[in-house]
C-alpha cells in the first residue's frame, strides 16, 4: 500500500489513537517517522516506540501514547509542510507554538529535531509538524 504522505498518515494514527484511547497504535516504519518519533520521545509527547519486523519484510513501528490525569499529553499535532506545499523557515523566523507551549518538529541538515534544538544549533530548515 502506497501512500501519498507518510507522515501525516503516521500523524493521524496518533491523533485518532489518543482520541480512542488506546495504549499503542501500529504505523509502517521510515527512518524519517523513526525520526520524528523520536523527537516526540525526548520532548515527552509520547511515552516510546519499538520498530518490529512483518511477515514479508516489512517493519512495523508500535507508538506508546502517553497519558496525564486521563488526558492525552498531545493535545494538538497538525502536518505543516506537505508533498504539495513544502514550508521552509530560518532559523530567526522560526514561529513559536502557544507561545513556547508548544513545539514544531523541522528537518534540518544536521537531522530532525525541535525548533529549541534548532534554535540552539543556529539551523533552519523544513517545518513538518506542529505539536501541542
Amino acid at each position: 500500500m502506497s501512500f501519498t504522505d507518510p507522515l501525516g498518515d503516521m500523524l493521524t494514527r496518533i491523533r485518532n489513537g489518543q482520541r480512542a484511547r488506546k495504549t499503542s497504535v501500529q504505523s509502517p516504519a521510515s527512518r524519517l517517522r523513526q525520526n520524528v518519533l523520536e523527537v516526540l520521545k525526548r520532548e515527552g509527547y509520547i511515552r516510546g516506540y519499538e520498530r518490529t519486523s512483518q511477515e514479508g519484510g516489512f517493519d512495523e513501528l508500535r507508538i506508546d501514547l502517553k497519558y496525564a490525569e486521563g488526558q492525552p499529553v498531545i493535545r494538538e499535532i497538525h502536518r505543516v509542510s506537505t508533498p504539495g506545499r513544502r514550508v521552509y523557515s530560518k532559523v530567526g523566523d522560526l514561529p513559536k507554538i502557544y507561545n513556547g507551549l508548544g513545539i514544531s518538529i523541522l528537518s534540518t541538515p544536521q537531522g530532525v529535531m525541535s525548533d529549541h534544538e534548532a534554535r540552539q544549533a543556529n539551523v533552519g530548515g523544513e517545518i513538518l509538524c506542529k505539536v501541542f
